[in-house]
């Protein structure tokens, strides 16, 4: 396994350190819990009532399909931190039926490990790594009531403590930052205001964030999140629900001419296989088919140029993030920045 990209964030050259997370390219996992999925457990609660009825008339039949097309990463959540990937897809649940609070990560079917005992795992991996930041999105929540989110959350203030980014960080003063990249321009003329987006995450940057010993930023999809500071809006993932990586491209160009979002988003290179597909292609599986299409989702990935431009990408996720180069092919666009803050200074001067 590659640890070579363990540190990146701390890895960065200092110019980057002034510009926004959300103008960076960041590596992300889609559906990171995937590898510990539990074949024997109930589907989840959204699942169709077809495939509900089928999974209990052939369950010897359906269970190994689900398993293999539900199955998206084969790498732990240690492994994939290590590797790089900082943005982290996570669907939580209540199983049905569970009399215990115990939370458990969800595609199709339910995980093996619990919520609170895999992000233990990742606290202690951000104790070991001081400098790396990492965005947790929470989604999903299917079979949980409000007491159930308000015990949840307690428990990820009391993990994670300090270390969490409150969302009123991406809303202080602009204008003292401003006034700093001022004086930082008169003395290294460096351009960087070009590369910030909206004042609302001018300050969210590397610099900011490890002085305060943020560490988390902890996204969740749920009108609970509104009450706490700790808790960061859902982060729009740009999803092609195509199988084919021409289909996957196609989509997140159409979405990019329509300009960025503010803030953070995600562009999934994740595929997504039709029934007639699954029915059709027996020995086929969600990994077969990754590795089928990875040229062309790669030559795409190289392409892409982080930044606040209109056509710019933040978060780029993909599947099988272990045995293909997603992480080092993102990290490196980040590169392109400091291409284009050289070329920013020498326009100065020269001008």
């Amino acid at each position: 396994m590659d640890h070579s990209c363990q540190d990146w964030m701390s890895a960065l050259p200092e110019e980057l350190w002034d510009i926004p997370l959300t103008n960076l390219a960041i590596p992300g996992s889609h559906d990171a819990m995937s590898y510990c999925l539990d074949i024997n457990s109930p589907l989840v609660r959204s699942e169709s009532n077809f495939l509900r009825l089928l999974d209990g008339l052939f369950y010897c039949f359906t269970r190994p399909i689900i398993f293999k097309w539900a199955t998206t990463q084969d790498k732990s959540i240690e492994e994939q931190l290590s590797m790089g990937i900082r943005y982290f897809d996570l669907r939580i649940a209540h199983k049905p039926n569970d009399s215990s609070n115990d939370l458990y990560f969800t595609h199709v079917i339910y995980t093996h490990l619990t919520v609170l005992e895999t992000l233990l795992s990742v606290n202690t991996w951000l104790e070991s790594h001081p400098k790396e930041v990492v965005i947790l999105a929470c989604s999903h929540f299917e079979g949980m009531d409000v007491t159930c989110h308000e015990s949840f959350i307690f428990c990820l203030k009391k993990l994670f403590g300090s270390k969490l980014c409150p969302r009123e960080v991406s809303f202080l003063s602009a204008a003292n930052l401003l006034k700093k990249k001022k004086e930082k321009r008169k003395k290294r003329c460096c351009a960087l205001t070009h590369l910030t987006c909206s004042s609302q995450e001018s300050v969210l940057t590397l610099r900011h964030l490890w002085a305060s010993g943020y560490q988390v930023i902890l996204s969740y999809e749920s009108q609970t999140a509104a009450t706490h500071q700790e808790l960061w809006p859902d982060i729009p993932y740009l999803w092609a629900n195509q199988q084919t990586a021409q289909g996957v491209i196609s989509y997140l160009d159409r979405q990019k001419d329509l300009g960025r979002p503010e803030g953070f988003f995600v562009a999934g290179l994740n595929l997504t296989a039709g029934r007639s597909y699954i029915t059709m292609n027996p020995k086929q599986s969600l990994q077969t088919l990754t590795f089928s299409n990875w040229e062309c989702l790669k030559e795409w990935v190289e392409e892409q140029i982080p930044g606040s431009d209109p056509k710019s990408i933040n978060i780029i996720a993909g599947d099988f993030v272990g045995p293909l180069p997603l992480c080092s092919l993102v990290i490196a666009l980040n590169q392109k920045l400091v291409q284009k803050q050289s070329s920013q200074i020498k326009a100065d001067i020269i001008s």
